[in-house]
């Protein structure tokens, strides 16, 4: 097993500690690790030449993130803000902790970090294919979810966002993805505000 094999390996291990659970096509996975298996899928669909640091920081993306629940941050904009910042931070330190341990040198290290942490982002062409990756998952396996909580006005706001940090790559893969009638109709209300 080579050091990148070795951290992802590290990376899953922990993920699967996740106890929140996700039930999909009948087969049950720990929320985390399901998560980052869909963006380094993703990744791989949008930049089939990906380097090791962008797969690597695919799959420890939101690593530990039950550690960190939305509801232990004030309700507001700026619990909401303190979330994302202290979550980014955490995800950045495991990452680092266990690529350390996978025998991974700093340079590799401070390039995942980087990704993870989203600096440079539309510059950055490694960050922005992760970032077309996320709003991806986001749209594939949360988005009915977020349907069935909002309201049109909120869900059309929620799509124009999610659009917003998406490139053409991001963009064309969205569209192609399949959508209930609903979903549809929000899609192109958004997108065409």
């Amino acid at each position: 097993m080579n050091k990148v094999e070795a951290a992802i390996e590290l990376f899953d291990d922990y993920n699967r500690q996740d106890p929140r659970k996700i039930v999909v096509d009948g087969v049950t996975y720990p929320y985390e690790y399901f998560y980052a298996l869909q963006l380094y899928h993703w990744v791989k669909k949008l930049e089939p030449a990906a380097s090791d640091v962008l797969l690597l920081a695919s799959r420890c993306q939101h690593i530990g993130r039950w550690q960190k629940p939305r509801e232990t941050y004030p309700a507001d904009k700026i619990g909401y803000h303190k979330w994302r910042t202290d979550l980014a931070k955490l995800h950045a330190e495991k990452a680092g902790e266990f690529m350390l341990q996978a025998g991974m040198d700093e340079n590799s290290i401070k390039a995942v970090q980087h990704i993870i942490l989203k600096k440079q982002l539309r510059t950055d062409y490694e960050v922005q294919v992760m970032e077309n990756a996320l709003c991806l998952v986001f749209l594939q396996f949360q988005y009915n979810e977020f349907l069935q909580k909002h309201d049109d006005e909120t869900m059309i706001r929620i799509l124009q966002k999610t659009w917003n940090k998406m490139t053409e790559p991001g963009r064309n893969a969205a569209l192609s993805l399949k959508y209930n009638d609903r979903g549809k109709e929000l899609i192109s209300k958004a997108l065409s505000s």
